[in-house]
C-alpha cells in the first residue's frame, strides 16, 4: 500500500475536505471527461447526496460544486476571483469553463440538494451531468467524496481504487504490524522507510520541496487565524477566539506566575486558530481533513516553540510519519466524518500528530506505534454532529482537545518501551465497526446530537 505525503496533506479551501474540496475537485474531473468526449454540449446539472445535501449549505458544498463546474479547483484557489465567477454566474446562469462551450447552469434549478436519495457507495455521493441544446443528458457520472479531498467515481469505488499505481516501492506495508517488521528488519525509522517510498515514486528534491511548503502553508494559517478576529460566516455568530487568547498569552509571557496547564492553551490556541481559518473558507492544509486540520499544525508549532531541543529539520519527519499512520487509518478504516463520524476525522488527526512528536522526541518505532494507538483510541466512538452544518461547533474547540490528547500520547509513550496492550492495528479496526455500527445521525448529517440540542439561529 502507498499513499503519498502529499494525497494525506493537500492544500486547498475551507470549510469541508470532502464537502468543500470534494465537491470541487468533482467538478473539474467531470469538466476533463466533458473535453474528452465527442459529445456537443449546451449545459449542466448537478444533484448532492446524502451527507453533502444534509449538510451541503453549512459546508459551502453549493458553491463548492459551481465553483468546480466552473472551472476552479481547491489547490489554486483564489478568493476573489472565485466570489467574481459566482456573482457572474448567478447573473448569466452560464459557466464559461476553459476548452468548453459557454454552458447552461443556473445555480437555483440545476443544483439539486436531494434529501430523500441516498447512493449506495458512500455516504458523499453527488451526480454530475451535462445536456445537449434540448436539454437532455447525455453525460453522466457519479462522484465519491470518500474524505481528506479523495473523489472517486463510482466505477473506482466499486473496483476499489488501487493507491499503488506506479513503480514498486521499498516497504509496502498495510498494517502498524507490517511496518514494525519491516522497521525491525530494515533498522530505519517510520520516517525513513516513508521517505524512502516516496523517493521511489518521484524526486528527492522535489519532495523536500513539496514537505517544506506543506508546513509553510500550515503555518502561514496558525498565524492567520492569530492575527484575525470578527464573526465566522454561517449564522451562528461564532466569535474568532485565538487572536484575543494569543495577546492574553503573550502578555503573560515572563510574569513567573503561569499555572503550568497554560501549555494546554497555547497549544489550543494554535488549533484554533487554524480551524476558525477553516471555518471562514480560507487555505488550509489536509490533515487528514479540513475538519481536523488543526490538531497537526498546532502540535508540530508546540513542538517548534515549547520545546527545549526542537529543530525545524525535524519537521519533514514528523509530516512523514505522521503520514504513515494517516496512511494506515484511512486503507484500512475511513478519515471521513460522513462515513464513520469525528472519530474518523479529529480522531485521526490526534494519533497522526501523536506519532509525529513521539517521532521528532527520540521516539522509537514502537514508541511511535504506541503514541498513535493511545491518541486514536480515546477518541472512539466520537461523533460528527456540526450545528446547522457548520465546521464550527464543536469542531474547532474539538480540535484543541486532540491536540492536547496527541501530546499527552506520546509524552506517555515516550516514558514506556513501546509494548502496550491494543495494538494500533486492532484499535484502528476497532473504529472501523464502531463508524459502521454508528447511526447515520451521528456521521455529519447535523439530524442528530449537539445539532439538534442546542439553537441554529
Amino acid at each position: 500500500m502507498f499513499l503519498s505525503v502529499f494525497d494525506m496533506f493537500k492544500v486547498g479551501v475551507g470549510p469541508s475536505s470532502s464537502h468543500t474540496m470534494g465537491p470541487m475537485v468533482a467538478g473539474a474531473r467531470f469538466l476533463d471527461l466533458m473535453r474528452a468526449s465527442p459529445f456537443e454540449f449546451s449545459g449542466l446539472r448537478a444533484s448532492l447526496h446524502g451527507s453533502l445535501a444534509f449538510t451541503g449549505v453549512g459546508h459551502a458544498t453549493d458553491r463548492a460544486t459551481i465553483l468546480g463546474l466552473a472551472g476552479f479547483t481547491p489547490d489554486t484557489y483564489d478568493h476573489e476571483k472565485a466570489e467574481a465567477a459566482l456573482a457572474a454566474i448567478a447573473d448569466t446562469h452560464t459557466v464559461t469553463p476553459d476548452g468548453l462551450p459557454t454552458l447552461r447552469f443556473d445555480p437555483k434549478t440545476d443544483l439539486t440538494f436531494d434529501y430523500d436519495h441516498a447512493l449506495p457507495g458512500h455516504a458523499n455521493g453527488m451526480i454530475l451531468m451535462a445536456t445537449d441544446a434540448q436539454g437532455d443528458v447525455i453525460l453522466k457520472q457519479v462522484y465519491y467524496s470518500v474524505g481528506g479531498g479523495f473523489v472517486l467515481t463510482e466505477q473506482e469505488l466499486a473496483e476499489g481504487k488501487d493507491t499503488n499505481d506506479g513503480p514498486p516501492v521499498p516497504f509496502p506495508f498495510e498494517s502498524a504490524a507490517q511496518m514494525l517488521e519491516m522497521a525491525r528488519t530494515s533498522g530505519k525509522s517510520i520516517a525513513d522507510m516513508k521517505r524512502a517510498n516516496e523517493i521511489a515514486r518521484g524526486c528527492a528534491q522535489s519532495f523536500a520541496k513539496g514537505t517544506a511548503r506543506i508546513w509553510e502553508v500550515m503555518n502561514n494559517c496558525i498565524e492567520r487565524g492569530l492575527s484575525t478576529d470578527g464573526i465566522l460566516p454561517g449564522g451562528l455568530n461564532v466569535r474568532r477566539r485565538a487572536k484575543a487568547i494569543h495577546e492574553q498569552l503573550l502578555a503573560e509571557r515572563g510574569m513567573n506566575l503561569n499555572a503550568p496547564h497554560t501549555i494546554n492553551d497555547w497549544m489550543s490556541v494554535y488549533a484554533m486558530a487554524v480551524n476558525e481559518e477553516n471555518a471562514a473558507g480560507g487555505q488550509v492544509v489536509t490533515a487528514p481533513t479540513n475538519g481536523a486540520a488543526g490538531v497537526l499544525p498546532a502540535v508540530l508549532r508546540y513542538y517548534l516553540d515549547h520545546v527545549p531541543g526542537a529543530s525545524p529539520a525535524h519537521v519533514e519527519d514528523f509530516l512523514l510519519t505522521a503520514a504513515a499512520i494517516g496512511g494506515l487509518v484511512k486503507y484500512n478504516a475511513s478519515i471521513s466524518g460522513a462515513e464513520a463520524g469525528c472519530q474518523a476525522e479529529v480522531g485521526s488527526a490526534s494519533a497522526m500528530a501523536a506519532a509525529g512528536l513521539c517521532a521528532v522526541m527520540g521516539g522509537t518505532p514502537e514508541q511511535v506505534e504506541n503514541a498513535a494507538e493511545i491518541a486514536l483510541e480515546h477518541h472512539l466512538g466520537m461523533t460528527c454532529d456540526p450545528v446547522k452544518g457548520l465546521v464550527q461547533v464543536p469542531c474547532i474547540e474539538r480540535n484543541a482537545l486532540a491536540a492536547i490528547k496527541a501530546v499527552s500520547a506520546a509524552s506517555l509513550a515516550l516514558r514506556g518501551d513501546g509494548q502496550h496492550f491494543v495494538p494500533l492495528d486492532a484499535c484502528i479496526e476497532t473504529m472501523r465497526q464502531t463508524g459502521q455500527d454508528m447511526h447515520e445521525h451521528y456521521k455529519e448529517t447535523s439530524l442528530g446530537g449537539l445539532a439538534v440540542h442546542v439553537p441554529n439561529c
